[in-house]
């Protein structure tokens, strides 16, 4: 496995498909880390992320850019599409989320580093790449991203940014945390930074983020040499923030992990690396009515889950 900040190859020009929507094969796609996988009715989509094997004298490699594949949940079937267009390169560390037969794909890392590119490819919905990985909030026709870790951000920006003082060896590309709130209007594709009161979440990575109603949660992530274990909720009408103090037990604090509304009461929590950059499987339910964690047990305890060794060092 690559050691952090070590960058890969760019791959090469991908042919242009003939049919966008003409599948290449069934069976499953490769074991891969650090992809983004989203649901859109029946189907979930997996794209990118890197695979540990040795290539050209590498030992980790980027999965295909032009490569999509999708798993049928009612059929049980997997299907590999080609895509087409103006391609994001191939990446690891992204975020994606799929609203209204659209799926937005959110930057991450690639061989030359941090994507700034916004290309748009048509695959039955959209492709489209944005700056860098921050998890977001799919909100009607909005997408609100909190946080992230990356380059200094140019302009004025609202919130803070905290350089990470291990990055400055980097090309004179130095990186850092932030805690800034960032609005991308998908009906013009433009962007806003609302003004935001309440005590907000500190400057972190690699944290997770989920919409029940009109609040937007974010547990855990990276800030530092810590992996956190706060809870919060920003006010989507309000944009005000709100930290969550939770009574009994509660998951350790972890960056990497999953955080995903089941119902209009409850959010499940799966997975992650903590501090001690360790592989977690354990799964839990937030209930916001009773303000308490609950752990869940499940069949997959022996089988921790992790992105590994992510593009870019910031797990």
């Amino acid at each position: 496995m690559a050691e952090d900040n070590e960058e890969l190859p760019m791959d090469e020009e991908a042919p242009p498909a003939e049919d966008n929507l003409d599948p290449l094969e069934t069976g499953s796609p490769a074991e891969r880390s650090g992809h983004v996988a989203v649901t859109d009715g029946q189907c979930m989509f997996v794209w990118g992320g890197y695979k540990n094997a040795q290539v050209r004298g590498f030992y980790d490699f980027y999965l295909p850019r032009d490569e999509i594949w999708i798993y049928n949940m009612e059929t049980g079937r997997w299907t590999k599409h080609r895509t087409s267009g103006d391609v994001p390169p191939s990446m690891s560390g992204s975020c994606a989320v799929c609203m209204d037969r659209v799926l937005y794909l959110f930057g991450g890392h690639h061989a030359h580093g941090n994507t700034n590119k916004v290309t748009n490819h048509l695959l039955g919905v959209n492709l489209v790449a944005f700056l860098l990985t921050f998890p977001y909030f799919p909100c009607l026709d909005r997408l609100v991203f909190f946080g992230g870790y990356g380059y200094y951000p140019e302009g004025e920006q609202i919130g803070t940014f905290e350089f990470d003082e291990t990055s400055f060896w980097n090309s004179g590309l130095p990186r850092g945390w932030n805690d800034h709130v960032h609005v991308l209007d998908t009906e013009t594709y433009t962007w806003s930074q609302p003004v935001t009161t309440g005590k907000s979440p500190s400057p972190r990575a690699a944290h997770a983020c989920a919409t029940v109603g009109n609040r937007g949660y974010v547990f855990g992530g990276r800030y530092r040499e810590s992996r956190m274990n706060d809870l919060y909720y920003l006010n989507l009408e309000k944009w005000e923030w709100h930290e969550i103090i939770t009574q009994g037990a509660c998951p350790l604090g972890r960056s990497w992990h999953s955080l995903t509304p089941v119902s209009s009461d409850h959010l499940f929590l799966f997975g992650g690396f903590t501090t001690d950059k360790q592989p977690l499987s354990d799964a839990w339910i937030y209930c916001i009515s009773k303000n308490e964690w609950i752990q869940f047990e499940h069949n997959y305890s022996e089988k921790p889950r992790h992105p590994g060794s992510l593009r870019g060092g910031y797990k």
